[in-house]
């Protein structure tokens, strides 16, 4: 981490709720939550943004975009967290194994590659999506709806890959540990891995 951050220990108030409630999450306090030390209450105000994003969205749909954008971001921390949520939560590890063989998702169904390249080329460069990008879902079965969260889900993530990298979190020896070393080194796409 490149900015000093409060130790769980010495955490009080708003922010050892924030650590609480990510260590529940993960089974460990994971190095991201220190980004957040300064300032839990904007940590909060993100997750309830996401939360929202993606409680209103297929939680399948919702993993793919996001790995998509993170890798766009080359951001290894949530690249792989979101590759082991699509694994573990949405029980799909044949998605993963396709993004293995083919990062750039072109593997996929015509839906999941469809939307999977759209959410790249918002997250690289939003100012260049044009009609066509956004027909090309309608062309696959997208609702207007449907495409909108896609743009949110992406937009959130965007955030929260710029604040982890410009803070300099790695992605945690726990996490990357739920991957076999040759899988793992696929998704490796920005910071290295963190030490145990």
């Amino acid at each position: 981490m490149f900015i000093d951050t409060t130790a769980e220990s010495a955490a009080e108030g708003a922010l050892a709720e924030w650590y609480h409630s990510q260590r529940s999450s993960w089974g460990f306090l994971p190095d991201y939550a220190g980004c957040f030390s300064t300032r839990p209450d904007v940590a909060s105000a993100w997750a309830n943004l996401n939360l929202t994003i993606r409680g209103g969205m297929d939680r399948r749909r919702f993993e793919l975009v996001t790995i998509a954008a993170a890798r766009a971001r080359r951001s290894t921390y949530c690249t792989v967290a979101h590759s082991k949520f699509l694994r573990d939560v949405c029980g799909d590890g044949d998605t993963l194994e396709q993004l293995g063989l083919a990062p750039d998702g072109q593997t996929l169904s015509a839906q999941d590659a469809a939307v999977y390249a759209f959410a790249t080329k918002v997250a690289q460069d939003a100012s260049t999506v044009a009609a066509a990008d956004v027909d090309a879902l309608r062309d696959v079965g997208f609702t207007d709806a449907e495409i909108a969260d896609v743009v949110h889900a992406v937009a959130a993530r965007l955030f929260f890959t710029t604040v982890l990298d410009g803070l300099g979190a790695r992605l945690d020896p726990q996490t990357a540990a739920a991957f076999d070393p040759e899988v793992l080194e696929g998704m490796v796409v920005g910071r290295p891995i963190g030490n145990a």
